[in-house]
């Protein structure tokens, strides 16, 4: 039995993640739950799992002075644990075997660190923890022995195909992407694209933030960058190219030329429930893949005058030390104003690039990650006011 806590337990991945859960209750235990700042939804799940501990890292004020009452028509039992130096201490609970870290932003890198000290194999789903510090956070992982497993489609079939393979044998990583919902729409109209038309992603379920990124394509570079770090690879030997029917979801072809791919029907619960049960696999009556109804599996390059943020990344990547830190951040931020209604869509790139030329790179310590990921967020507010 392997007892779970999950991080952001209210969004997408960790609905999710306990929908797995909930199918495979002889082999998973959810002992810990936290979520941002949705306290409602976190206390339902928490009766319905029983759970003895839950965090919240931003309690509404409002919430705050009704919070006894609420445990307590919650069940007394419920230990609460309150902001990120709460989940810090939360995720260092002896009774938990593996963190699912599904919370947005850099937010969840301090928590994914107590984690990795305490020695809970870390089931990885939030980009920023890896895209931010991923050199110091695979130092602490090998220092501690512990295992980051990947929760993304995409570097989940990576891991799949990649296991007990050398790395010296491997020519290069290719990463899917859908391509979004503006693949194929005039470029000429990118600043008229309304937050309703960015969040209806044809073939994902996800939360707001990454389905933009999945629209501007800043996911896939972000996912280059944690695939660097994951695997062990040098950037220029991985790749992305656009698959819209997202049922390949990475391949990697070694140096005698042959490729292997790894495919399955695009429901993030799959590489949810491989990271939870690793190495076993087990029939959940998941969804299948059945080729005969697919029919037809297309690829193509991406046209980086459609997609800028994904050359950012690339760019953040090469320059290496804080610069991804700043690219995370002052995407972050972009994403948040544009899903706010304060820029619009084709700002995110030129606000990501204006924060990247005003930034002096430094070495990628934790405490430098965390000044800069402040920096470039406040640069962006900044600049934001100036243009618009």
């Amino acid at each position: 039995m392997k007892r779970v806590a999950i991080l952001g337990s209210t969004g997408s991945i960790g609905q999710q993640a306990l929908d797995v859960i909930g199918r495979l209750p002889e082999r998973l235990q959810v002992v810990a739950l936290a979520a941002h700042s949705n306290l409602e939804r976190l206390l339902e799940q928490a009766e319905m799992f029983r759970v003895e501990a839950v965090g919240l890292l931003c309690p509404p004020q409002e919430a705050q002075k009704s919070l006894p009452e609420r445990l307590e028509r919650a069940g007394k039992w419920l230990q609460l644990y309150t902001g990120v130096d709460g989940l810090c201490e939360l995720v260092r609970r002896a009774d938990i075997d593996i963190v699912v870290v599904a919370l947005t932003g850099i937010i969840a890198l301090k928590p994914t660190l107590a984690a990795i000290e305490s020695g809970k194999t870390i089931a990885l789903s939030t980009k920023e923890v890896l895209v931010g510090a991923g050199e110091y956070v695979m130092q602490q992982a090998h220092a501690y022995g512990v295992a980051i497993l990947p929760i993304d489609s995409e570097h989940s079939g990576a891991f799949q195909i990649l296991q007990e393979r050398p790395l010296e044998t491997v020519e290069r990583l290719i990463l899917t992407a859908s391509g979004g919902p503006f693949r194929q729409r005039p470029l000429e109209t990118f600043e008229s694209i309304t937050v309703q038309e960015a969040l209806q992603h044809p073939n994902w379920r996800m939360g707001p933030k990454i389905t933009v990124d999945s629209a501007t394509m800043m996911n896939k570079g972000l996912e280059v960058i944690e695939a660097h770090w994951l695997f062990g690879l040098p950037l220029e030997q991985i790749e992305v190219l656009i698959h819209p029917q997202s049922i390949v979801h990475a391949l990697v072809e070694f140096r005698d030329g042959s490729v292997l791919a790894q495919l399955s029907v695009p429901d993030m619960r799959l590489p949810i429930q491989y990271a939870l049960l690793y190495p076993e696999r087990v029939d959940t009556e998941l969804p299948r893949l059945r080729l005969e109804q697919v029919r037809l599996l297309e690829f193509e390059a991406p046209d980086l005058n459609r997609y800028p943020c994904l050359g950012l990344a690339y760019e953040a990547a090469r320059i290496g030390g804080t610069m991804p830190a700043v690219l995370n951040a002052a995407n972050e931020v972009a994403v948040q104003l544009f899903l706010q209604e304060q820029i619009p869509f084709a700002a995110i790139p030129a606000l990501v690039e204006q924060t990247m030329r005003a930034h002096e790179p430094r070495e990628a310590t934790l405490q430098a990650v965390l000044e800069a990921d402040a920096w470039a967020r406040e640069y962006v507010q900044v600049w934001r006011q100036k243009w618009y």
